[in-house]
């Protein structure tokens, strides 16, 4: 179970505010984002990769206390963003099933012609 922030009690996962102190846990009361709040007067941006490489526009950079999109510059990130090309390559397989079940078809009848010849 993870712990709140500002109280440090444990509280359950999916949890919107903390029961004991109330403090809002996920953003805009979405149990799917995660709110991320600073612990001491320092801001989150200081710390985050976003404001490091100045890709940010949250409206209160630099001074925001919390944020949805925080990163740790200190945390190793992901090795690329783009898509894997096998995973394009399973989803256009997925989009085009019925094109390629068409296509299947037209060579087995050309086989089955080129064969009776």
């Amino acid at each position: 179970m993870p712990e709140c922030p500002k109280c440090h009690q444990f509280v359950r996962s999916q949890a919107i505010a903390c029961p004991h102190c109330r403090l809002p846990l996920k953003a805009h009361g979405h149990p799917g984002m995660k709110l991320f709040q600073a612990t001491n007067d320092e801001p989150l941006c200081a710390s985050c990769v976003y404001h490091a490489d100045n890709s940010c526009n949250f409206p209160k950079r630099p001074y925001a206390m919390d944020c949805t999109l925080y990163q740790d510059v200190e945390q190793p990130q992901a090795v690329s963003s783009q898509p894997q090309a096998s995973f394009r390559l399973q989803q256009w397989v997925k989009r085009n099933t019925p094109l390629l079940l068409v296509a299947g078809l037209l060579m087995i009848s050309l086989g089955v012609v080129l064969v009776r010849r």
